[in-house]
């Protein structure tokens, strides 16, 4: 009888406290979430060990890779130089003309001009034709220490490009309608031309850079094993030997022959670097 009133007893007090079952529910839920929690923690930490680990011995190993392969390395450069024929020849010529007034020396110097030019734009193998310069100058003398002036200098030059074989008589010719100077003449070659030259040069410059590296190791009883690095240098096109022309627009209107006009050679040179292991 008493053992069934303590039961009874206990059995109201729980079940007026409900709280307190709820309270111990929660606490264990907690406690197996801490402990879930700190089992991760522990996983992560110790993949990123082992990632910082692996990490810095890859890091580790490539450095000394490439440190050996910095030590072991022979650097050479090479030249190659291709020639070729100019065929075009680029002439810069004018009028000239000296008169009392500024008006007649601008006259005539724009007619003479105007007749230069047309008779180059007649030819079909002119290039390039543009004017280059238009001055008008006055002209003083001096007598006892007095400046006087005597008139005007004006002057109009043009420059054009045409296939060296076709310049002579048309110097000739731009002379008889009224061009009195002749102020430069350069020889080049063609666009294509000097681009096909490039491309050989830069095969010579890489062959002799090779060449150079095999002597050396073979000599040291070395062999080469990859090129590390290439670098190619800039392509110099080097201008062609300047003609000593005189100017002879005087005797030119008089010659019952043409101006003989000789082209030369054109150089284009390529350099290359070679970084090469051994």
């Amino acid at each position: 009888m008493n053992r069934s009133m303590k039961i009874k007893s206990i059995g109201a007090a729980w079940y007026q406290n409900p709280s307190s079952k709820q309270s111990d529910d929660r606490y264990c839920q907690s406690l197996r979430w801490s402990n879930l929690r700190d089992r991760f923690v522990v996983i992560f930490l110790t993949l990123g060990l082992l990632s910082t680990n692996f990490t810095n011995s890859a890091l580790a190993q490539d450095r000394g890779q490439i440190q050996n392969m910095l030590l072991r390395t022979l650097t050479v450069s090479g030249r190659g130089v291709e020639s070729i024929p100019t065929t075009l020849t680029e002439i810069r010529l004018g009028v000239e003309v000296q008169r009392k007034t500024i008006t007649e020396a601008q006259q005539e110097a724009a007619r003479r001009s105007e007749a230069v030019v047309s008779l180059l734009r007649s030819r079909p193998q002119v290039e390039k034709l543009q004017t280059t310069g238009i001055t008008l100058n006055p002209v003083y003398s001096y007598n006892n220490n007095t400046q006087k002036l005597t008139g005007y200098i004006a002057t109009n030059t043009v420059s054009f490009r045409v296939a060296t074989e076709k310049i002579g008589m048309l110097l000739d010719d731009t002379v008889k309608v009224g061009a009195t100077r002749i102020d430069g003449i350069n020889f080049i070659a063609t666009d294509s031309a000097i681009s096909a030259a490039q491309q050989q040069a830069l095969k010579k410059a890489t062959q002799d850079a090779q060449q150079q590296a095999n002597s050396v190791l073979s000599s040291l009883n070395l062999t080469a094993k990859e090129i590390v690095t290439i670098q190619i240098n800039n392509t110099n096109v080097a201008p062609p030997p300047q003609p000593l022309f005189q100017d002879r627009t005087a005797n030119l209107a008089e010659a019952k022959v043409a101006t003989p006009v000789i082209g030369g050679e054109q150089k284009v040179e390529a350099s290359v670097t070679l970084q090469i292991s051994y």
